[in-house]
C-alpha cells in the first residue's frame, strides 16, 4: 500500500516551483553564510542570560541553508509527523485508484504551498524527529534586509536572537518536543473518517468563505483559514492548545530578542519598526494566500504571545514565568494568552 502522500512528488513539485533568491556573487554568498554562523554563536550567551535557559550548543547548532534545503527538510518533517498515525489515515482512504490520484494531488498541492513558503521563512527549528536542527534560510534573510534597507550585520544578529530562543526552548525543555509531536499526532488521528465529505467541505468552504470584499470576515472579526474548513470539534480543541503553545513560543522569542537587542544590536529600533511594518503588510495574491492558509493568525501569535510573556514577566519576573516550562500542565490555555493574570493565578496561586 502506497503512502497517503507521494512525498517524492511533493519535493519535486516544490523544487520545480521554487522562487529564485536574491542576486548575490559567490563571494557574497559565502560571506553571508560565515556571518550567520558567527551570529548564531554570538546569540547563545545573551539569550541564555535573559531566559535563564541553557541548551547544549554543539549538539544542535544552527545550520545555514538555502530554499531547496529548507523545502526538503519540511517534506521530511511532515513525513515524520504523519508516520506514527499513517496506518489510521490509510484505513480511512477511498478505493485504491482514487487514493493513488489523491496522494499525488495532495503532494502537488503541498509542494506548491512549500515553494511559496520557502521564500518567506527566515529561520525554523525542526521540531519533529531527532535532528533538532535550527535552520537559518540565508537567501530570505538577505532578501529581507535589502527590502527593509537595514544594516545587514545588525539584522542577521537580530534574527539569530529570535531563532536561538527557539533552539533553547526545545533544547532546554526535554518534554516540549514530545508534547508538541503528540498533540499533532492526536490532531491527525482525529481526521474525519469520510475523506469524500471532507473534500466536499473544503471545496464548499473555500467557495463560501474566501472574502469577497475587505469587510467580509468571520464572527470573530478574523477571516477563516483553510484549516477551519475541515476540522472536527475535537480537532478545534487540539488546535486551540497548539495555537496557545505557538503563541507562547513565538512571543517568548520576540520578547527575548527585544530584551537583548538594544544591548548588542545598535540599529535595533529601526529594524524592529520596519520589520513590524513588513509583517503586517501583505496585499493582493500574497495577502489572499496568507488568509486562506491561516498565516495571518501566525502574525497575531507574535503580538499576542509577546503580550502574554510581558504581562507575566512584569508581574512575577522571568524566574516566575519559567514555571511555564515545568510541564505541559503549566502551559497557558488559549484564553490565558490574553489574560496573563489568570495564568499566574492558576500556576502560582
Amino acid at each position: 500500500m502506497g503512502d497517503i502522500i507521494d512525498w517524492q512528488l511533493a519535493t519535486a513539485t516544490g523544487l520545480r516551483l521554487l522562487p529564485r533568491g536574491p542576486e548575490t556573487t559567490e563571494d557574497e554568498a559565502r560571506r553571508v553564510v560565515r556571518q550567520l554562523r558567527r551570529a548564531s554563536e554570538r546569540a547563545v550567551v545573551p539569550v541564555q542570560d535573559v531566559t535563564g535557559l541553557e541548551a547544549p550548543f554543539e549538539a544542535n547548532r544552527a545550520v545555514v541553508v538555502g530554499r531547496p534545503e529548507w523545502l526538503r527538510s519540511n517534506v521530511t518533517q511532515m513525513a515524520e509527523a504523519i508516520s506514527p498515525v499513517a496506518h489510521l489515515l490509510q484505513e480511512r482512504r477511498p478505493p485504491a485508484a482514487v487514493a493513488a490520484v489523491g496522494s499525488r494531488a495532495t503532494a502537488m498541492q503541498m509542494g506548491a504551498v512549500l515553494a511559496w513558503l520557502s521564500a518567506k521563512v527566515l529561520g525554523q527549528f525542526e521540531a519533529f524527529g531527532t535532528n533538532g536542527r535550527l535552520l537559518l534560510v540565508a537567501p530570505n534573510i538577505v532578501h529581507a534586509e535589502r527590502q527593509l534597507d537595514v544594516d545587514p550585520t545588525d539584522f542577521r544578529l537580530w534574527v539569530c536572537l529570535h531563532e536561538e530562543t527557539h533552539r533553547v526552548q526545545f533544547g532546554a525543555v526535554p518534554w516540549l518536543s514530545d508534547h508538541f509531536t503528540s498533540e499533532v499526532h492526536t490532531y491527525l488521528a482525529a481526521t474525519d473518517d469520510d475523506a469524500r465529505s471532507t473534500l466536499a467541505r473544503v471545496l464548499a468552504g473555500v467557495r463560501d468563505r474566501v472574502p469577497s470584499s475587505a469587510n467580509d470576515e468571520g464572527e470573530s472579526g478574523q477571516r477563516p483559514g483553510l484549516l477551519d474548513l475541515v476540522q472536527s470539534p475535537e480537532q478545534r480543541d487540539i488546535l486551540d492548545r497548539l495555537t496557545a503553545l505557538m503563541s507562547l513560543l513565538e512571543g517568548h522569542a520576540d520578547v527575548v530578542m527585544d530584551e537583548v537587542g538594544p544591548i548588542i544590536v545598535p540599529s535595533v529600533a529601526v529594524i524592529r519598526a520596519r520589520f513590524n511594518q513588513r509583517r503586517h503588510r501583505a496585499s493582493g495574491l500574497d495577502g489572499a494566500l496568507r488568509r486562506l492558509l491561516g498565516l495571518d493568525r501566525k502574525m497575531r501569535q507574535y503580538t499576542e504571545g509577546a503580550g502574554f510573556v510581558r504581562g507575566v514577566v512584569d508581574r512575577i519576573g522571568m524566574s516566575g514565568f519559567n514555571a511555564v516550562w515545568s510541564g505541559p500542565e503549566n502551559l497557558p490555555a488559549l484564553s490565558e494568552i490574553a489574560d496573563p493574570a489568570a495564568w499566574i493565578a492558576r500556576v502560582h496561586g
